[in-house]
């Protein structure tokens, strides 16, 4: 029998066909939640609190924001790539916050959980404008969970790499012999985080009994920012 630590629980999670969205729906889902699944890619200002509204009561919301990353050298970035990364994983982030944390607060219950990336928490060369935008989420992610953890809504985040999904290591890359290489020099887990993984624990984070974590940013890269 599977865990069914989410049972009841109303799951909202955004772009569900990129990033981590199929398996976080697929493992959400066999854990009890109710899982609504939007695909919207949350570009215009007025596009999350439309999908908040649709989605009706909502206990935890899982902010799964994705894009191809840019690897662009910082010196030769342009004013648009800057501009459509933060547009694409920053400025969705405040919206979907505002949009649902009046009603968690008001009913002193939710969580929130951004699948963020680890590219904030160490250097990589001609990744600097994804790795701000990511920078950005996980500082959010700080500032909102100490605000809010006094209301009993709990905001963290999972700030991965290495973890398999189809968005940023598909098939054809991680069927390279060079990223295998890689994996094996850089990763001290020595092969890439599996995406149940990585979903499983997410669904832990939006379970009562992770209720203890405020504004956490959790590795989850399979040894890569501790090597």
């Amino acid at each position: 029998m599977s865990n069914q630590n989410l049972l009841g629980k109303r799951v909202l999670i955004t772009q569900a066909d990129m990033f981590m969205g199929p398996v976080l729906c697929e493992v959400f889902a066999k854990q009890g939640a109710t899982v609504i699944a939007s695909t919207d890619p949350l570009l215009s200002a007025g596009a999350p609190a439309s999908i908040v509204t649709e989605a009706g009561h909502v206990d935890v919301l899982i902010a799964n924001l994705a894009i191809p990353a840019p690897t662009t050298a910082a010196a030769e970035v342009s004013e648009e790539e800057w501009s459509d990364t933060f547009a694409a994983l920053v400025h969705p982030l405040s919206r979907l916050f505002r949009a649902v944390l009046p009603s968690m607060i008001e009913r002193r219950s939710g969580k929130i959980l951004v699948m963020g990336s680890a590219s904030a928490l160490r250097g990589m060369k001609r990744a600097s404008t994804y790795s701000a935008a990511r920078g950005a989420q996980l500082a959010y992610v700080q500032a909102v969970g100490v605000e809010v953890a006094a209301h009993n809504v709990q905001v963290n985040a999972i700030a991965q790499n290495f973890v398999d999904n189809p968005t940023y290591f598909p098939p054809d890359v991680q069927a390279n012999p060079r990223f295998q290489e890689r994996l094996k020099r850089e990763v001290p887990l020595g092969r890439l985080v599996g995406a149940k993984e990585d979903a499983e624990f997410a669904a832990y984070l939006c379970s009562e009994p992770a209720s203890c974590f405020v504004g956490q940013v959790f590795p989850v890269c399979g040894g890569w920012v501790t090597r």
